[in-house]
């Protein structure tokens, strides 16, 4: 079932504004709903201890707004407890309140390591809901009124002066107000240019507190999903990509961490989309009747398992996948021949599906089906003798012409029986036919090679300020613009990910192999504050020879 967003949805959610992360964060809560049996949001229980507990863990793959490197290292800090926490967190790591400097006393104050305090009465009134910090754009209109004896007329037309100050500047007789207004009031230098600060921060971006309240419907939701139902969460997101700080292969590796069954693409069983099937069965797809039983499945029966879908396979159109999916539910496939013959596919689609090993429940391995689907080319207009010869990755071929003559390349003129391909080839294929794997983690493969780098679940086992080497692979590069040069990386290996710090000067000295390396090593000392734990860089290596043909790669965001 194909779901669509409209304007009532997002009238319904406050989001004024499209925005198109959360449009596709929608779709993919709205395909995970429907694989769970439920039509709507707000059939899903409020309040949950169980989804704040693992907000509270960072435990947010995935999860709308709360997914990056920085908000799941705030999570344990602020660690929500109820709704409106949730919308404090969403609004608290832009750049106004983040320019504020009001990011850390909130924290702060929030652990009880800071007494909640307040200027003024006046001010109290303002920013009692945010423990005397200001979080949301309103309340910085709000301030300037009983602060700064500013009208609510003259308020108005700060906001608006906000959003173009960078164009057009024009804050400039605002902030002499201000600052005269709050030091007629008694108020200190220092808070006058917090909230000046700050107000320039919200003209690069931030939030009213009605947006963070929609967003955080969408956070909570969303989590709800990934606590009860992971893999119902992981497919809507799938079958919603492109879209937020992980690609697939990530999705799909944090599900298996979650105790879900991930089966490979399969032309026998996939839909064009990913699907659920129940856990002990592999049905074709998933009727109402597995869907409603999934629904109303009690604690002794088996989580559903997720069939990765047809829209994986790198070159495979979508007409094809449905042709597929309409010839497979008029009767089963015997044969590869017999699906390219019924779905009438084009030879480029088998060459695509057998890159993708999809024809493994037909023909076998990877080598076998692809020279299996050679076997069904249009017979080729040859000159002379045709040798035709398969290199060792088993996909490529060589055709010798020398006379006249027309000749059809079959399965059973090889000479021997073809061998199944290495471990390591078989996940270069795999990457490069749907970008991940479903076999071992390339790292584990290079353990014997980085015998001497620690892998992430070994590190979150170490003490603060311990030195370390790790190596992974580069998923996810941020570069925020509040963050004063500093890069944030995240490596990926065969236990888990690695959040990495890269100071200005070193991303300075080591451009190269910050931006370039696939497979990079860091060493540095590690950052715990709890069990937020980062890794501080001070030298980086290219190690992206040992990937060999292996493709990888990383989400860029600034």
């Amino acid at each position: 079932t194909v779901i669509q967003w409209d304007k009532d949805d997002l009238e319904a959610l406050g989001l004024l504004k499209v925005d198109v992360l959360a449009l596709g964060m929608l779709s993919a809560i709205r395909r995970a709903l429907h694989f769970c049996g439920m039509k709507a949001m707000d059939e899903v229980p409020v309040e949950d201890p169980a989804v704040y507990e693992m907000i509270q863990h960072a435990d947010t793959v995935g999860v709308f707004q709360i997914e990056s490197r920085a908000q799941m290292s705030m999570l344990p800090r602020l660690r929500p407890e109820k709704f409106y926490d949730l919308v404090i967190e969403v609004a608290i790591g832009r750049p106004g309140p983040i320019q504020g400097g009001m990011v850390h006393p909130y924290l702060r104050r929030r652990q009880g390591l800071e007494p909640v305090s307040y200027p003024s009465e006046a001010v109290r009134g303002v920013l009692e809901r945010t423990l005397g910090v200001s979080i949301f754009q309103e309340q910085a209109m709000q301030l300037v009124v009983a602060a700064a004896n500013f009208t609510p007329g003259e308020s108005d037309q700060l906001r608006r002066a906000m959003a173009a100050w960078k164009r057009k500047g024009g804050l400039a007789p605002f902030r002499d107000k201000m600052l005269s207004g709050m030091a007629h009031n008694g108020y200190t230098p220092e808070f006058a240019e917090s909230l000046y600060k700050q107000i320039q921060g919200f003209g690069e971006y931030g939030f009213p507190e009605s947006h963070a309240a929609s967003f955080a419907l969408l956070v909570y939701v969303s989590c709800w999903l990934k606590c009860h139902h992971p893999a119902a969460f992981a497919c809507g997101l799938i079958n919603s990509q492109p879209m937020g700080f992980y690609a697939p292969s990530q999705l799909v590796q944090d599900a298996q961490r979650h105790g879900v069954e991930v089966r490979a693409v399969d032309v026998t069983a996939s839909d064009w989309d990913c699907t659920l099937e129940v856990a002990d069965a592999m049905p074709a797809a998933m009727t109402n009747a597995i869907a409603n039983a999934i629904t109303n499945a009690t604690v002794n029966t088996p989580r559903p398992a997720l069939r990765l879908g047809l829209r994986l396979v790198d070159g495979l159109g979508r007409e094809a996948g449905a042709a597929i999916m309409a010839a497979r539910a008029a009767a089963p496939f015997h044969d590869i021949a017999d699906l390219k013959q019924r779905a009438g596919l084009q030879q480029r689609d088998m060459d695509a599906l057998a890159r993708a090993d999809a024809f493994f429940t037909l023909a076998g391995h990877r080598r076998e089906a692809y020279w299996q689907a050679l076997g069904l080319e249009t017979p080729l207009a040859l000159e002379g003798h045709a040798d035709g010869t398969i290199d060792d990755s088993g996909m490529t071929r060589t055709i010798t012409r020398t006379i006249n003559r027309t000749i059809t390349i079959r399965p059973d003129s090889r000479a021997a029986d073809l061998v199944a391909a290495a471990e390591g080839h078989e996940i270069v294929m795999d990457y490069a036919a749907t970008g991940l794997t479903l076999r071992r983690h390339p790292l584990a493969l290079l353990r014997p090679r980085l015998a001497k780098h620690l892998t992430a679940e070994r590190i979150g086992q170490l003490p603060d300020r311990a030195w370390v080497r790790v190596s992974g692979i580069v998923t996810c590069r941020q570069r925020p613009g509040t963050a004063k040069g500093t890069v944030f990386v995240t490596l990926e290996d065969e236990t888990g990910s690695i959040n990495v710090i890269v100071w200005r000067d070193l991303v300075d000295a080591q451009r190269r192999e910050l931006l370039a390396a696939r497979l990079l090593g860091v060493y540095g000392q590690l950052q715990r504050q709890g069990i937020v734990l980062n890794l501080v860089a001070r030298r980086l290596f290219d190690h992206t020879a040992l990937l060999g043909r292996l493709g990888t790669t990383a989400r860029n965001f600034h």
